[in-house]
């Protein structure tokens, strides 16, 4: 079993993190965890997104600002 340690936080952050619990006994543990994954999970499909646009702009499938404009009729 891997060794605790104590960290200290604001009252504030505490209750954000009692705010995030999915259930009243999940541990601040649990709840870091979950945020943790969760940021990892975005910056994971953010890359994919982004590679993915730009595959887009190399495939020529942009449009300019002033075609936008001019269907909009700005």
């Amino acid at each position: 079993m891997a060794m605790a340690t104590t960290i200290q936080i604001s009252e504030e952050l505490q209750k954000e993190l009692t705010k995030r619990k999915l259930y009243n006994r999940e541990t601040y543990e649990e709840v870091i965890r979950n945020l943790l994954e969760d940021t990892m999970e975005l910056n994971e499909e953010t890359k994919r997104e982004i590679e993915q646009a730009r595959a887009e702009v190399r495939a020529g499938k942009t449009h300019s600002l002033a075609k936008i404009k001019k269907e909009l009729g700005l």
